[in-house]
């Protein structure tokens, strides 16, 4: 059976004290989690902090984004061997606002899963289709096109280290989510693609996280669908109430 994770993308909000704040908060309440994977991802500038808080801790520190080359002429970016050298083990990888606003495509996210898993890295792999896809009914064709172009040349074993995070994009920050069952039929479409790329094995072991408006109250509902491993919660990860009461959902679940 897959192990739940739920990872907290906490965006470009929390200063080094507000972010140590908070961890300092989630580990008192969450510490001990070992029925559930729990991760963190603050902002780079506070990693290094959090990873003293965390230490001797069963929370997770991942980071939101990195560059594909391990160093270079590479103005404000952060390769995979600075994020690792802090204790980061996972990687927020092709979040749909990288996509929107910073340029990332299916390519790009495909040079950072290998340098990711290059430097042993967990990549938490972001795909989504925006409204107007989903209400002209093209959610499976842009679901594939970013599995086929983001995943190009793995090979199953590196496909097993991944963790997939479906998020529709109009889900994300607005307040609305995907009903269980809008969210459940994208998961099984996903697991069945990596079940006819590689094989039902595969398929299996991946673990694939909903993201998208995630809440205390709509947590039990949507992890308990079949093919729902997880969630990549946003806006509700910047609590420690509500981000412990998410993971907390889950416990009964699987």
């Amino acid at each position: 059976m897959r192990k739940i994770i739920i990872a907290g993308n906490w965006k470009m909000y929390k200063t080094s004290v507000e972010a140590v704040e908070l961890v300092t908060e989630l580990k008192r309440t969450l510490g001990d989690m070992n029925d559930v994977d729990v991760v963190v991802c603050p902002p780079a500038t506070a990693l290094a902090e959090v990873k003293d808080v965390l230490n001797e801790c069963s929370i997770g520190l991942g980071a939101q984004n990195m560059y594909w080359d391990d160093f270079g002429a590479f103005t404000g970016e952060v390769s995979a061997p600075m994020i690792k050298a802090i204790g980061v083990e996972y990687i927020i990888i092709g979040h749909s606002e990288r996509r929107q606003f910073f340029g990332e495509t299916d390519a790009t996210v495909n040079k950072k899963i290998k340098a990711a898993l290059k430097h042993q890295l967990i990549p938490i792999v972001c795909i989504g289709e925006v409204l107007a896809e989903r209400e002209s009914g093209k959610t499976f064709d842009v679901i594939k096109t970013q599995l086929e172009g983001s995943l190009v040349n793995l090979t199953a074993a590196e496909t097993e280290n991944l963790i997939l995070a479906y998020e529709p994009v109009w889900a994300i920050g607005t307040g609305k989510t995907a009903t269980p069952d809008q969210a459940q039929e994208v998961h099984k479409f996903i697991r069945e693609w990596l079940t006819k790329k590689f094989d039902a094995a595969v398929a299996n072991k991946v673990r694939i996280q909903y993201g998208g408006s995630v809440k205390p109250e709509n947590t039990a509902e949507l992890m308990g669908q079949p093919d729902i491993d997880g969630a990549l919660v946003g806006g509700a990860s910047l609590k420690s109430d509500s981000f412990a009461a998410i993971v907390k959902n889950c416990l009964a679940l699987k």
